[in-house]
């Protein structure tokens, strides 16, 4: 994925697992990995889960699409 495909709400997959855009910055991409809990747990800010940032390696990573 480009840095530009991620819009906040969005969900993406990357290493296997689908995760949802937090925010995005000038250069990185804040995301929360979504894990099959109650959904309540991804309401937010502030998230009741980790938030992650992920830069421009990750980013590489990500995929619109479960892809292994």
């Amino acid at each position: 994925m480009d840095h530009s495909d991620f819009k906040i709400g969005a969900t993406f997959w990357m290493s296997g697992a689908q995760w949802r855009c937090t925010d995005v910055g000038t250069r990185t991409v804040s995301a929360i990995k979504l894990d099959g809990r109650s959904e309540d747990w991804f309401c937010g800010p502030p998230y009741a889960v980790a938030e992650y940032c992920l830069d421009e390696n990750d980013i590489e990573g990500c995929s619109l699409d479960n892809v292994l």
